[in-house]
């Protein structure tokens, strides 16, 4: 059997699928919890212990066409994202330090009849690994008391599980105020001999609690879905990255649990206190998206350098929808419009990670049909970033073959596009890329 014959099956085999699952009850049981669930007045302020605003999507409900309940799972997402950070301007009860801005800590500290320093003193501390109030030695104690009984709290998780691999690379489990676990990875480059230490420390970090978006080669897809994270939730898994380590973290990526550009405030809000505060540079950060309608525009509007990494996937409309759900709703050539429209304003390079399933997108056909898209869009300059599949439980795919890894890579040189593979890191520590998913919440997404 050749691999057109495998690509069309396996078309087939997705497109029955989907109908069958249309028709299921359990899909309309989904549909009418999302389509139930309205964005409430207001959302867990940070520290709270109020149920999660997003619901979980029910167990086993992991394939099927993009529906009406997932449309509605995304657009209360975006709602919620807005929401949080609204709410994150005020100080109150339950209410987080952590990612604040220096001129936010000020305001805090001339409110409580404090000098401006001290607004430093609390953000260096914070920085070095504070997890309490009583951890601040550098700010009076009388403010300490007062920031402690009015609920003021750092905003730090709970390490809850590690994980580590031959290589390195380290994965952790951090347990967040409600009970909800997300993964963060550290995964050290330029390794001394002796690993004793690295030169560069990049922190994958997730932006969601799950992950609504169901890209089917995705474990973090497969596990549901809980709500957005929070800015300080997002700072304080690169702090603990670092403080693991041991060492400063040079690179950031948005790549693991959950998609950023449904969560863009908090991502934003994080990014500045990254960059601005903790002084990582903007071009080594990366901002990774499968595609939300408006969003590659709107985060073009930040005006930042970071790097955009767009999830295509797939050559074309069909092959990217079997595969990538929410293709449905945000077609191929909108998406790479929407790509040129980014490049246009910012002047970055756009990257594209194409992750190669076998036998399903890794063929020489698609490999020409990715050049031929690709050279549609000629002024926009970019860059292909190859990912061999990696093995996830409950998967249908495999990984490629090292011969078809490089026929696609060769196939891009010879257009003139880019490209690179993505060397496989954490394998054994399932904390390589598609594999950010929760150990301990692997179910349903509730509450441990």
């Amino acid at each position: 059997m050749n691999r057109t014959t495998r690509h069309a099956i396996y078309i087939a085999k997705r497109l029955s699928a989907t109908r069958s699952t249309i028709a299921t009850s359990a899909s309309r049981n989904v549909a009418s919890a999302f389509a139930a669930s309205a964005v409430p007045d207001t959302v867990p302020v940070f520290g709270d212990t109020a149920a999660p605003s997003l619901p979980p999507r029910p167990i086993g409900i992991t394939d099927g066409v993009w529906d009406s309940a997932d449309a509605a799972a995304v657009d209360q997402a975006l709602a919620d994202a807005d929401k949080i950070v609204r709410q994150a301007q005020k100080y109150g009860s339950g209410e987080v330090l952590l990612a604040r801005t220096l001129e936010d800590l000020q305001a805090l500290a001339v409110a409580d009849g404090q000098p401006k320093y001290r607004a430093k003193q609390l953000q260096d501390a914070l920085f070095k690994g504070a997890r309490s109030m009583d951890d601040i030695s550098t700010i009076p104690k009388a403010w300490r008391q007062s920031l402690t009984d009015r609920g003021v709290l750092t905003g730090r998780s709970i390490k809850h599980h590690e994980v580590s691999a031959a290589d390195g690379t380290r994965k952790f489990l951090l347990r967040l105020h409600d009970g909800y676990v997300v993964e963060t990875v550290g995964i050290p480059l330029d390794t001394d001999a002796d690993r004793s230490q690295s030169q560069r420390l990049t922190v994958c970090v997730s932006s969601q609690v799950g992950c609504p978006m169901r890209c089917t080669f995705c474990a973090t897809g497969k596990g549901g879905f809980a709500r957005n994270l929070m800015p300080h939730e997002i700072v304080d898994q690169v702090l603990t990255v670092a403080e693991e380590f041991g060492q400063r973290v040079s690179n950031v990526v948005f790549m693991g649990m959950g998609e950023p550009l449904l969560n863009l405030p908090s991502v934003m809000r994080a990014h500045s206190v990254l960059n601005q505060d903790l002084g990582i540079g903007a071009r080594h950060i990366t901002i990774s998206t499968v595609g939300v309608p408006n969003a590659i525009r709107n985060l073009a509007n930040y005006d930042t350098q970071s790097t955009l990494a767009v999830s295509i996937h797939a050559p074309n409309q069909q092959l990217r929808e079997s595969i990538v759900p929410s293709a449905k709703a945000y077609p191929l050539h909108a998406l790479l419009q929407d790509c040129a429209e980014y490049f246009r304003v910012t002047g970055r390079r756009v990257t594209f990670e194409y992750t190669l399933l076998a036998g399903v997108n890794d063929s020489p056909e698609c490999a020409e049909e990715l050049v031929a898209v690709l050279r549609r869009y000629g002024s926009m300059k970019s860059h292909v970033n190859l990912i061999p599949w990696n093995p996830v439980d409950e998967s249908e795919f495999s990984r490629p073959s090292k011969r078809s890894v490089q026929h696609f890579v060769n196939s891009m040189e010879r257009a003139g596009i880019a490209a690179t593979v993505r060397h496989t890191r954490g394998l054994e520590a399932a904390a390589a890329c598609g594999q950010l998913r929760n150990m301990h919440q692997k179910d349903p997404l509730t509450g441990i």
